[in-house]
């Protein structure tokens, strides 16, 4: 039962696996070439666990950032996760003692993983505990490595940390290609786009997040009045 278990979990999980371990080396070896060597890479990817914010983390710590300061960056990076909670809270209800795991372990691609109902023979909440500990420790595993290797070996690591972003793109063409229904990616898409054009780089995150979920919110009841109507 162990091995089916742990066989179901993990090809579930492939996907972010590949990514994972690619991102969280890129995150290990940007760390330890800005300064920081493996225990805090270490410490970062099992408490912090943010992807892109830790990456973010760096430079705030190398500019000696305020606290007020970071912790405003860190709302605005991972304001989209306010949303994810929100959608989860139904899912989450029953989880017991696995909730606060289940909460801090909610990453977009584990959220993704999670929204797709698939069906398995484990409990539920053993499931989503599962995925999102498997998908964790592939972070942990890549940003371990990312310091050893960074501190072991001289490069040039320059753009490295662009893998973030690369990961957020496979993400998006994964979505699309693996379901029909294509609005709620355009909405995301074209709501990003118009948010960036209007309030700038630096603040386009919180309205674009607040406007894809109004649209995504309006589109489902317009659904819904649709299946009602006919």
């Amino acid at each position: 039962m162990k091995k089916v278990t742990f066989k179901t979990i993990f090809r579930y999980t492939l996907p972010v696996m590949t990514g994972y371990l690619v991102l969280g080396m890129g995150y290990g070896i940007y760390s330890t070439k800005s300064g920081y060597g493996f225990w805090w890479v270490l410490g970062a990817s099992v408490f912090v666990y943010a992807g892109s914010m830790q990456f973010v983390l760096v430079e705030l710590l190398k500019s000696q950032a305020s606290f007020i300061t970071t912790c405003i960056t860190t709302l605005m990076v991972n304001a989209r996760h306010l949303f994810y909670g929100i959608s989860m809270i139904d899912r989450y209800k029953g989880a017991g003692n696995k909730k606060l795991y289940l909460i801090h372990s909610l990453t977009d691609e584990t959220y993704s993983l999670l929204c797709n109902d698939m069906e398995t023979p484990l409990p539920k909440y053993t499931f989503y505990f599962l995925v999102s500990l498997f998908d964790h420790l592939y972070w942990i595993i890549g940003s371990v490595l990312g310091a050893i290797i960074g501190q072991s070996i001289a490069f040039n690591s320059a753009g490295i940390e662009f893998s973030m972003t690369a990961l957020f793109v496979s993400v998006f063409v994964e979505q699309w290609l693996s379901t029909k229904n294509h609005l709620p990616s355009l909405i995301g898409l074209v709501g990003s786009i118009v948010c960036l054009l209007l309030f700038g780089q630096e603040n386009f995150l919180i309205p674009s997040m607040i406007l894809i979920g109004a649209l995504l919110l309006g589109s489902k009841q317009y659904n819904e009045r649709r299946i009602e109507d006919a």
